[in-house]
């Protein structure tokens, strides 16, 4: 379409709330929307705005024709939009993903309907509850409704001719209790119904309606001195109040009420949601959406809501979300909550979403590999502020003993995996005394003068173990060696856990769970392991070095034979002369003797 028709279009557009449908060259439908105003929604994609993403862009050059249908009302216009995007999948609309069949329970439309699990949703005007994500929770139900009552599960045709001619004679199940005999009429169908509402009302959650006819069921049957069918009734009510005692989350007096989470990254989203009936959730359920044109957060929320509200039945009063959606269904009031139990299943919500988004990733994770890294090293970027992918990145740790022996741990991680073969020690050369500062700025300035006098590749991120203090003594070699535009420094305090950037006073606060804290934190531990076992083996040599090589006549073979067999230089210096002897001989056992004790007579 030309772009003059193009804008006769838009001219004509109606200020009335509706769907609009955009059209590519080759007629296919490319994006479905709603507005409260059709006319002002559907002009701003054309005007002259800069604001607009460069998603929204591409959309807008490849829009060839534009079709729009009024509705009565916002909500008829949210409903309409989730339903022809359903039905043609546009490319640059939301994508809802939801890859599994759930199962539902089945009331079917039949004479003494059957109540039973299924995945094929037929259109012959049965019910249909659910879908159930959880398995589980809807096997329980069904269990306790097989408890409660007793019905069918045979598949034959009940209608009222073939029982009065007598075709059916009852099974088993009859005789074991599990079955009232309707296939010989030994139960009304009036009776069975009344079975079936009570079947409905608990899986709608209505547990308490159940308990109120089961009472008065059992109080009736004590006044007819039908005690054995009363303790019957009543063995019934025991059990209904132990399954609510199991599914009870918050307080009962919330009733009816629907629960709308979110978890977002940068391609999806993971709603979930949850029904709640008298303090008890009855259905869960989670979806994914992939963004397309950088929705925000209430466009995705009132799109799941959309979907998932009629698909579960839901005739809830009231919806709890985290922000208020951008279309609202009508006759629903939308709850904030702030605090209190409203607050606590808002959360119970959220964390739900969010274990759905782990176990997705850690699926995608799993097929693969790579996806993983590059989603860490994107994280990482992210968070730190980074413009490049922090491939290669470093960590540096100090260790010494009130000065003694001075040594630093370098470790190297590529990909966010160590790279044991590049880990490597420095013995301090330059710093005299306890400086752990002076010490960092040395070790660091080699580190990479060497790195540029041999042309090696530098890391994107160096991980200083230590305060501002060690990260400025750090940055003074990095300034002298030019580097301060090719690699970013950052600090880790221990006790806190915050991050220093160079000349920023405000640390950084990740969250606990964090990805990227979690790396920089392997980094730092891995460095300090590494550090102290180097360290060690120096403050080993230099123990023998000052107090058993010092002595005149014993070498290292000895020194080293002594501590082997007693462990340490104190041991030795309290050892008998005979036991020196056994080890090393009379003459050195007299050597080492004169040496810890002159005054000891040879």
């Amino acid at each position: 379409m030309s772009p003059p028709a193009l804008t006769s279009i838009l001219k004509t557009l109606p200020a009335n709330p509706g769907v609009y449908q955009y059209y590519d060259k080759e007629g296919k439908i490319i994006y479905v929307g709603k507005a409260k105003n059709l006319k002002k929604r559907v002009l701003s994609y054309f005007n002259k705005d800069t604001s607009l993403s460069g998603k929204v862009r591409v959309l807008v050059s490849r829009i060839h024709d534009i079709k729009w249908i009024v509705t009565d009302s916002e909500s008829d216009a949210l409903l309409l939009e989730n339903n022809l995007i359903k039905e043609y999948q546009p490319k640059y609309n939301i994508m809802l993903k939801d890859d599994k069949t759930y199962p539902w329970i089945c009331i079917k439309n039949e004479p003494f309907p059957r109540v039973f699990p299924t995945r094929n949703l037929v259109k012959d005007g049965s019910e249909y509850f659910g879908p159930y994500a959880s398995v589980k929770l809807m096997n329980t139900l069904l269990d306790l409704i097989r408890q409660l009552y007793p019905l069918r599960n045979c598949g034959l045709n009940l209608n009222r001719q073939n029982i009065e001619a007598g075709k059916f004679k009852i099974c088993l199940e009859y005789h074991i209790g599990n079955c009232l005999g309707p296939c010989e009429g030994r139960q009304t169908e009036e009776d069975y119904l009344q079975t079936i509402k009570g079947v409905r009302s608990i899986i709608k959650g209505n547990l308490g309606m159940v308990k109120n006819q089961l009472n008065e069921l059992m109080k009736q049957y004590a006044a007819d001195f039908a005690f054995e069918k009363a303790q019957v009734v009543k063995e019934k009510t025991d059990l209904l109040e132990r399954f609510q005692s199991k599914t009870l989350v918050v307080n009962p007096s919330i009733n009816n009420v629907d629960v709308f989470s979110i978890i977002e990254d940068e391609q999806h989203a993971y709603v979930n949601f949850v029904k709640v009936a008298s303090g008890a959730i009855i259905q869960s359920h989670t979806i994914e959406l992939k963004k397309k044109l950088d929705e925000t957060t209430e466009e995705l929320l009132t799109m799941a809501i959309a979907d998932l509200h009629p698909r579960f039945s839901s005739g809830a009063a009231e919806i709890i979300v985290p922000v208020m959606p951008e279309f609202r269904l009508p006759d629903i009031t939308y709850t904030i909550p702030q605090r209190g139990d409203k607050k606590q299943l808002l959360e119970l919500s959220e964390r739900n979403a969010k274990y759905y988004q782990l176990d997705k990733q850690r699926q995608k994770d799993l097929v693969d590999p790579e996806r993983r890294t590059k989603r860490i090293l994107e994280t990482i970027r992210k968070d730190l502020g980074l413009k490049v992918l922090p491939e290669h990145m470093e960590c540096f740790d100090n260790s010494n003993i009130q000065g003694n022996f001075p040594v630093a741990a370098l470790v190297v991680f590529r990909n966010a995996r160590p790279e044991k073969k590049d880990y490597r020690h420095f013995n301090i050369k330059t710093v005299e005394g306890p400086n752990d500062f002076a010490s960092m700025e040395e070790v660091v300035y080699r580190r990479y003068s060497r790195m540029i006098a041999e042309e090696q590749s530098l890391p994107q991120v160096v991980i200083i173990d230590g305060g501002k203090g060690q990260l400025g003594s750090a940055m003074q070699s990095i300034e002298k060696l030019g580097l301060q535009n090719s690699i970013q420094l950052i600090g880790i305090a221990k006790r806190l856990e915050e991050l220093y950037f160079p000349g920023d006073p405000t640390p950084l606060h990740l969250d606990k769970k964090s990805e990227t804290l979690k790396v920089i934190q392997q980094m730092r531990d891995e460095a300090h392991r590494f550090g102290i076992t180097h360290h060690r083996k120096r403050r080993e040599k230099g123990t023998i070095k000052t107090s058993l090589s010092e002595i005149e006549g014993i070498g290292p073979a000895t020194a080293q034979a002594l501590l082997k067999k007693f462990k340490s230089v104190k041991n030795i210096r309290q050892a008998s002369i005979g036991e020196l002897e056994n080890c090393v001989g009379k003459a050195k056992a007299q050597l080492i003797l004169r040496h810890f004790s002159p005054e000891a007579e040879a």
